[in-house]
C-alpha cells in the first residue's frame, strides 16, 4: 500500500514537471534559481566596469579547490568577478577516463541554457558538457557531469548551496542577456612555471602541456580562447582556410594565427621557459598531489564503483595500479611485499577537495541521491526506489 501511494506521489510530481516545462518559469518551478546576487558583489562588478547581463566564463583548479567565475567589460576583456572554494570533488589530479572512474573532467567545456536544471536533486546544478569532442576523440566515457550544489560529488564540482545559488545566477543573467552559451576550463592546477615544474615525470604532464597552451591564451588577451578539436588534440585560437573544418579524429588543416597573438604568444612562453627552468632547480617547491595512473588504474576504479554499487564487500579507498585491489578480501589476501608498495602511495587530497568513500552517491550524481540500500532491501522497497530513480533521473540533477 505504501508503495503504490509512494508511486503515485512520484507520477504526480512528474506528470507537474512536465506541464512546468511549457508553462511555468523558473520563478514559479523554484524559486532557488532565481536568486539574486549580492548587491554587495553587483557593487564590486560595477566598479570594475561589469554589468548583472555581462557574458562570463568559468574557470576550476583542482589542486587549489578553486571555481573562478569571469565577467566581460566594458572594454570586451574579462576581469575575475568572485572565485569559491570548491566544496568537494572527486577523483585525482587528471583527465576522466571511463564512466565510474570517479575522476572530475579536465578540459574545455561549453555550457548552454539547455543544460542548466532549476529541479537538480542537488539543489541547483548544469551539466559542464562531458564529453565535449575531445573526450569522444579519445573514446572516454561518461555522463552528467555537473557543477551542483549539497557539497557531495561523485565526479562532478560540488559546491554548498549558497555557492551554487550564485554560481547558477552569474549563468542565468548572462543568458538573459544574450550570451548564447558559456565556456569552462577545468585545470588540474593553476598552470604556473613552478607547478609545471612539479608535475614534469606526471604521466598527465603531456595533456596538461596542450591544456596550458588554452591557459596561456586567457591569460595574455583575458577573453576566452576560440576552442576547437583535430588531430585528437585541443587547438586554440586558430583559424582554419575558407572550406575546412577542424574534424576531432582527422588531421588538423593548415592554419593561421592572428599575428598580434602569435606575437604575444612567443614572448609570453619565452618568460615561462626562463622560469620553468628556475623552477626545476629550486628545491622550495610542494610535493605533488595524486594523479590518476592513466586508463588502466581508470578502468580498476570504474570497476570497484560498480561493484560497490551492487553492495559487494570492496576497500575502504578506490584502487589504484600501486594497490590493485578492490575486494577486501582481495586486501586480506595481498602479498606481504605489496605493503611497502602501498605504504609510498601519496595521501589522498583533504576532504574539502575529494569525496568521501563510502558515500553512495552513483556517477555523476545524475540518477537519485540514494541508492539502492542492498540486499537487505524488501522487494517493495526496492521497487519503491527504483521508480524514484528513474523519475530522478529524468528530472533531477
Amino acid at each position: 500500500m505504501k508503495t503504490s501511494i509512494a508511486r503515485a506521489s512520484l507520477l504526480m510530481m512528474a506528470a507537474l514537471f512536465i506541464a512546468g516545462c511549457t508553462e511555468a518559469t523558473f520563478e514559479d518551478i523554484a524559486p532557488k534559481a532565481e536568486k539574486r546576487l549580492p548587491p554587495a558583489l553587483v557593487q564590486s562588478m560595477r566598479a570594475k566596469g561589469m554589468s548583472t547581463t555581462s557574458p562570463i566564463m568559468v574557470r576550476i583548479f583542482k589542486e587549489e579547490a578553486v571555481l573562478e567565475v569571469w565577467k566581460q567589460k566594458d572594454n570586451g576583456r574579462y576581469d575575475l568577478a568572485t572565485s569559491y572554494d570548491i566544496c568537494k570533488w572527486s577523483g585525482k589530479l587528471g583527465p576522466k577516463f571511463t564512466e565510474g572512474d570517479r575522476q572530475a573532467p579536465e578540459g574545455f567545456y561549453t555550457v548552454r541554457p539547455h543544460q542548466m536544471n532549476p529541479q537538480s536533486s542537488y539543489h541547483l546544478s548544469f551539466n559542464i558538457g562531458f564529453p565535449n569532442a575531445y573526450d569522444r576523440a579519445h573514446g572516454r566515457t561518461g555522463q552528467h557531469l555537473m557543477v551542483h550544489g549539497a557539497c557531495s560529488s561523485a565526479g562532478c564540482y560540488s559546491m554548498t548551496d549558497e555557492q551554487v545559488e550564485q554560481i547558477y545566477a552569474f549563468a542565468r543573467d548572462a543568458f538573459k542577456g544574450g550570451q548564447t552559451d558559456f565556456q569552462i576550463q577545468a585545470f588540474p592546477f593553476r598552470m604556473t612555471a613552478a607547478n609545471m615544474a612539479r608535475y614534469q615525470d606526471d604521466p598527465n604532464y603531456e595533456f596538461w602541456t596542450m591544456l596550458k597552451e588554452g591557459y596561456d591564451h586567457f591569460e595574455i588577451t583575458k577573453v576566452p580562447p576560440k576552442v576547437d578539436v583535430c588531430g585528437k588534440r585541443y587547438v586554440f585560437n586558430q583559424i582554419a582556410p575558407a572550406g575546412t573544418t577542424f574534424s576531432p579524429t582527422a588531421a588538423c588543416p593548415a592554419t593561421t594565427q592572428p599575428e598580434s597573438l602569435s606575437v604575444a604568444y612567443k614572448s609570453y612562453q619565452s618568460t615561462y621557459d626562463s622560469a620553468f627552468s628556475a623552477a626545476l632547480g629550486s628545491r622550495k617547491s610542494s610535493t605533488p598531489a595524486p594523479t590518476i595512473a592513466g586508463v588502466k588504474e581508470a578502468a580498476l576504479v570504474a570497476d570497484w564503483s560498480r561493484r560497490r554499487a551492487r553492495g559487494e564487500k570492496v576497500t575502504r579507498l578506490p584502487p589504484s595500479l600501486e594497490r590493485p585491489q578492490v575486494l577486501m578480501a582481495e586486501e586480506q589476501k595481498a602479498p606481504q611485499k605489496l605493503e611497502a608498495t602501498v605504504a609510498a602511495v601519496p595521501t589522498p587530497a583533504p576532504a574539502t577537495q575529494q569525496a568521501a568513500a563510502p558515500a553512495v552517491e552513483p556517477e555523476g550524481n545524475a540518477q537519485s541521491e540514494t541508492v539502492a540500500a542492498g540486499a537487505q532491501a524488501t522487494q517493495p522497497e526496492r521497487e519503491g526506489k527504483s521508480l524514484r530513480r528513474r523519475l530522478l533521473g529524468m528530472f533531477g540533477g
